[in-house]
């Protein structure tokens, strides 16, 4: 039987504190709190949906943050 693959803690860390940073900012700052995979979109795109723990997706308009959440 194979074994049962770890789950990676998220970093303690609020998404909405993001809404409003310049994307470059939000991104370095993203990081430096530990999560590994940010993920910067423009409004309107088409992405899968599946939960990816330890990425922050970032929605960007004319550079800047305007929603963030987990997965």
């Amino acid at each position: 039987m194979a074994p049962i693959p770890s789950q990676h803690r998220q970093p303690d860390d609020a998404p909405e504190s993001y809404v409003g940073l310049d994307a470059e900012s939000a991104e370095r700052r993203a990081r430096r709190r530990g999560w590994t995979t940010v993920r910067s979109l423009p409004p309107g795109s088409i992405i899968t949906m599946e939960f990816v723990a330890g990425r922050l997706n970032f929605e960007v308009d004319d550079g800047r943050v305007v929603r963030c959440w987990l997965g």
